[in-house]
């Protein structure tokens, strides 16, 4: 069980940060220098597509607070609020998946300890007598059996405990990821440009790195 939580909670960590990386909306606004336009008066040769641009990021510091406590409320409405709906059905299935198995390992649970504590009283009417469609269980199997699904339901409730507390650590962090603005278009290019030199009217030939961010 311990290592069924460490593998999910390592896979939905990486695909979390995988997914992390997309680019955000912004508001871009272009601005030329104005000391560009001092040097073209001076005869400095600049290249006219040349642009300086800024971006002003989009900011809400209480969208992981906001998605934390949506995710509190109802499994998968933090992933919701982040529009991670792919991850729904994952939070969906591992919480509701551990809550099935532990209402299942609860109600072998009581079976068994029914049965055992009216083995102990002198019965022999249970289920486990062997006089039905199941086989025969003495005092000793009933007792095994009691403390095996016993213990797998604590195991299963801890495990649904610690899938609700990642689902909603999870959709806090994925809130922080989304404030950065991570563009995939990252390149580095080189352009032949032709220009007028303004003092002497003559043309000048280079060669023009462009990176993009």
């Amino acid at each position: 069980m311990r290592n069924y939580l460490l593998l999910f909670s390592t896979l939905l960590l990486f695909i979390n940060l995988s997914f992390s990386q997309e680019e955000q909306d912004s508001i871009p606004k272009t601005e030329i220098d104005s000391v560009q336009a001092d040097l073209a008066d001076k005869g400095v040769v600049i290249k006219d597509s040349i642009s300086f641009k800024k971006s002003k990021k989009e900011f809400n510091p209480l969208a992981p607070s906001k998605a934390a406590f949506y995710s509190a409320v109802i499994p998968g409405l933090g992933q919701i609020y982040n529009k991670r709906y792919w991850k729904v059905p994952i939070v969906w299935g591992a919480i509701g998946g551990s809550a099935y198995m532990y209402i299942y390992n609860n109600d072998q649970y009581q079976r068994f300890r029914t049965a055992f504590k009216r083995r102990q009283a002198g019965f022999t009417d249970d289920e486990f007598n062997g006089e039905g469609t199941l086989p025969l269980f003495d005092v000793d199997d009933l007792e095994y059996q009691q403390e095996r699904f016993q213990n797998d339901r604590d195991l299963w409730l801890v495990a649904a405990i610690g899938l609700y507390a990642l689902n909603i650590v999870d959709a806090n962090v994925d809130a922080h990821l989304k404030q950065f603005n991570i563009d995939d278009d990252l390149s580095i290019d080189f352009e032949p440009y032709l220009d007028f030199n303004q003092a002497t009217n003559s043309p000048n030939y280079g060669m023009a790195l462009i990176i993009k961010f």
